[in-house]
């Protein structure tokens, strides 16, 4: 009853915390669109007319002012004239933009989303838009060396390289503040997580070890990170663990445990030769008849050799010039 009880709450929880997930989706529900913009085939002739329509706007303010000092007509017309030209230029500049390769400008009218231009060079803009420019190009970097217990409860040192870049600018802007503080802080939140869910070495039926399954805790690393910053329009190029160890308080217990496992498996290797090589030995006697053993005598032999070829330290021999009895 109380189980079925704690497994009801479970689901209530769980669901939940998958409707406040979805919710949160939804605070902001925004996507990239291509903003209108015109490419250089047009930016230049435009920026062309704006520089001559502000040096022109310029040339009728100052004569307009010299006329209407020397009290001839049309000197008025010609300092309004020049100022609004000179505001019509400077309200019509700020529509071109220079774009490099790798960047996009995300465009906004008073607040507002426009669209993104992902064109490259000088661009003409909605007029009164204001940008902001995101790089689309591949970003990199390290994660902190992170302290986290694995699957055993041993306490490893870990790290991680992730490769990433903006996939959507609309969430990456608009969605999260600050995205690229928001992608470190996931991929630690997700290494932590994917750690604790491995042990560092020798897994069970159907497990996989840190160390020895690097590429795919590194594949189930790089989904979970993936999906942590889907909210953010991020996507997740490669996930690689950088830095994998015990951590020191248990680093040298750990050595000598593998040590330990690397001398016995040794020993099962050089005890599986000795037992085959002797057994070829006593076979070739009695094939061909070389001598006659009894038991005793067998068993003596079975002793010599394995002591010999067992032993680490080279074994120095006694003949016998007696009988064995």
């Amino acid at each position: 009853m109380s189980h079925s009880v704690a497994q009801e709450e479970h689901i209530n929880v769980k669901g939940v915390a998958d409707n406040a997930f979805a919710e949160a989706k939804a605070r902001v529900n925004i996507a990239e669109k291509k903003a209108p913009a015109l490419g250089s085939a047009i930016a230049f002739p435009m920026a062309l007319i704006l520089l001559a329509g502000f040096g022109y706007s310029i040339y009728l303010f100052v004569t307009g002012a010299i006329a209407d000092d020397a009290g001839e007509a049309g000197g008025v017309a010609r300092i309004v004239s020049g100022s609004v030209m000179f505001l019509l230029v400077m309200v019509l500049m700020p529509c071109l933009a220079v774009i490099s390769p790798g960047q996009t400008s995300v465009r906004q009218f008073f607040g507002k989303y426009v669209g993104t231009v992902r064109k490259t060079g000088l661009v003409l803009v909605p007029p009164l838009t204001n940008g902001k420019k995101v790089s689309v190009k591949v970003h990199n970097f390290e994660t902190s060396e992170l302290k986290v217990n694995d699957s055993d409860g041993n306490p490893v040192n870990i790290a991680a390289i992730v490769v990433w870049q903006v996939a959507d600018t609309a969430r990456a802007v608009f969605a999260v503040e600050q995205y690229e503080e928001f992608i470190k802080a996931q991929a630690e939140s997700a290494l932590r997580h994917v750690a604790t869910s491995h042990p560092y070495d020798e897994p069970g039926p159907g497990e996989t070890s840190l160390r020895g399954g690097t590429d795919v805790v590194s594949a189930e690393l790089a989904r979970e990170v993936a999906a942590r910053v889907e909210l953010a329009g991020l996507e997740i190029v490669e996930v690689r663990i950088s830095s994998l160890a015990y951590a020191p308080e248990i680093a040298q217990a750990m050595l000598q445990r593998q040590q330990a496992g690397a001398v016995i498996a040794a020993r099962e290797q050089i005890v599986e030769g000795a037992v085959t090589m002797v057994e070829q030995a006593l076979n070739r006697l009695e094939d061909n008849d070389i001598v006659s053993l009894d038991d005793e005598r067998k068993a003596q032999m079975v002793s010599n050799l394995l002591v010999v070829l067992c032993s680490d330290q080279r074994t120095q021999p006694i003949v016998n010039a007696g009988s064995l009895y």
